[in-house]
């Protein structure tokens, strides 16, 4: 294939535009070009008066060696336009999982895990013939959903099936972001198996894709479904209580502290919520370490007015998308504060799996139909920051925080929160413009009480930075709620290069574990450990 990059069309462009500008650059009549695709598609809005969507193709044509060798040696202009477009030969990534030899395996592998990292282990490694055990200690998903939905509407709380716990982990309850910073060809893979497995198919090209709660829901069912049907076994309300670890190698699995199963793989893929699973592991001798995450609240908009900052004139034409935006600020404190896992249309929602602590997170649906618009606004915490120097210190750390906000939201799992006019002028008020979404509700209050004063200090400082990079971003009737602290594990789990923790056998993978930062780097990492599994038979 030909892949051209960069081709800017108008916002109001018809697709047979698209054909015309890769006729012009390639310089060939349409009628010989039998085929291309879309493989990204990103908007162009530095200048609000002239938006345009910029378009990556692969084209196939006859002969694609011989007919790029020609189209080098043509002219300057053509040289131009090669640099312009980055026009290259470009080879479709397939990726190929190798089948393990029948027989060779005595005791089933062990994923723990449902959420992006161990799913997709668990896809390869049924995939490859190994017939893996994975456990999740939440419900599968349309149990979780009756559960997630009386929490939002009474504040009962189940600490096994929640927004963190539970079929597809905490990105089951997120925008379903696929947003990734990471270039792993592997990633082609994941997009297929989502899209094959019930997403849009503009998650392949769309260059901010997301699948939506909503669609989610119905992908880890189907994923679900081909691991069973690949050899794969799930077990929900099922969790990896202690370990059995002999002469430095881990021999055994307690599940539910009363069945024990053999296994010479087992692969951490909990999530950065396990907390009692970090505490057993540690005790157990496993190397942990602490190490920097953030923490902070989720700031609420009117979606029309991030819209109308975005895209000012064209706010409301119907081909773009719910604007989105990605900020950071740096202090004088030298903290970073940045917006994270930002929500287009969507809602603030209640993410607590501990009694007595409140943790707020963002979703939205596939539409992105919601009134507000939402992100996290975080500061960076380092171990530094954390009352011991206790490899576990930053799951205290956390606890206290979630503890404070859930006292001041009036321990019934409402959540405090605060107008950014009143949070900025250390007041509060319940009067404003825009409505909270978070359920059951909020409870309008100062945020200095459940954040450090360093945390504070530096969104105070931020905000008005963050307004002048986008319109309206410190309006005084944006709503703060409180508090986040899950955006990272606050742990890291080592692992060699072979990506075993020091006792043999054991793989930590993921975001709980340390190594990922997302849907798609999570799905990566479980697919890497899931490579090392299958060739270790192999050999």
């Amino acid at each position: 294939m030909i892949r051209i990059e960069e081709i800017l069309l108008g916002i109001d462009h018809e697709d047979s535009d698209l054909t015309d500008h890769i006729s012009s650059i390639l310089d060939i009549d349409k009628k010989d070009i039998p085929h291309f695709s879309v493989s990204k598609r990103a908007i162009d809005s530095r200048n609000k008066r002239n938006i345009k969507f910029a378009y990556s193709v692969d084209v196939q044509i006859q002969d694609e060696n011989s007919f790029f060798e020609n189209f080098q040696k043509k002219s300057k202009k053509t040289k131009a336009k090669i640099k312009q477009h980055r026009i290259r030969l470009f080879e479709p990534y397939v990726y190929k999982i190798p089948v393990v030899k029948e027989g060779i395996v005595k005791k089933r592998p062990i994923v723990v895990g449902t959420g992006p990292s161990g799913i997709f282990c668990g896809l390869v490694l049924a995939k490859a013939g190994l017939r893996p055990l994975i456990i999740e200690r939440g419900k599968d998903v349309d149990s979780r959903i009756k559960d997630v939905d009386q929490f939002f509407s009474s504040g009962e709380l189940n600490t096994e099936s929640n927004v963190q716990f539970g079929e597809g982990g905490a990105g089951t309850f997120s925008d379903g972001k696929l947003n990734t910073l990471i270039k792993n060809p592997r990633t082609k893979y994941i997009f297929e198996q989502f899209i094959l497995n019930g997403a849009s198919e503009e998650i392949g090209w769309n260059a901010k894709p997301h699948i939506g709660t909503d669609k989610l829901i119905q992908v880890v069912k189907n994923m679900r479904k081909d691991i069973n049907d690949s050899g794969g076994e799930i077990l929900f309300n099922t969790c990896l209580t202690d370990i059995k670890v002999e002469d430095g190698k881990v021999v055994a699995a307690v599940l539910n502290d009363n069945k024990e199963i053999e296994t010479d793989d087992l692969i951490i893929a909990t999530g950065h919520s396990a907390r009692d699973t970090y505490e057993m592991l540690y005790e157990r001798g496993l190397d942990i370490k602490a190490k920097p995450f953030s923490i902070g609240v989720r700031i609420e908009h009117e979606a029309e007015s991030i819209n109308k900052a975005r895209y000012h004139d064209f706010y409301k034409h119907p081909k773009l998308p719910v604007a989105s935006y990605k900020l950071v600020a740096h202090n004088s404190e030298k903290r970073s504060v940045y917006t994270f896992c930002m929500c287009p249309g969507g809602y603030v929602v209640a993410a607590a799996s501990e009694k007595e602590g409140l943790v707020v997170n963002g979703m939205s649906e596939y539409s992105q139909g919601g009134e507000n618009s939402n992100s996290a606004l975080l500061v960076n915490v380092n171990p530094n920051d954390f009352e011991s120097d206790h490899p576990l210190a930053g799951i205290e750390f956390q606890r206290k925080w979630e503890k404070l906000a859930f006292i001041e939201g009036g321990k019934n799992y409402c959540a405090p929160a605060q107008r950014v006019g009143d949070f900025i002028n250390t007041k509060s008020t319940s009067k404003n413009e825009v409505s909270p979404t978070y359920k059951p509700g909020v409870r309008f209050t100062s945020l200095d009480k459940c954040l450090p004063d360093y945390v504070i200090d530096s969104i105070k400082e931020a905000l008005p930075v963050l307004g002048r990079k986008i319109k309206g971003f410190d309006d005084p009737d944006a709503i703060l709620t409180g508090v986040e602290t899950r955006s990272s594990s606050p742990v890291k789990l080592f692992r060699d290069d072979n990506l075993q923790s020091n006792i043999n056998g054991i793989f930590p993978a993921g975001e709980g574990s340390g190594y990922a930062g997302g849907i798609v780097s999570s799905a990566v990492d479980g697919l890497k450990v899931a490579e090392i599994v299958i060739e270790k038979y192999n050999k």
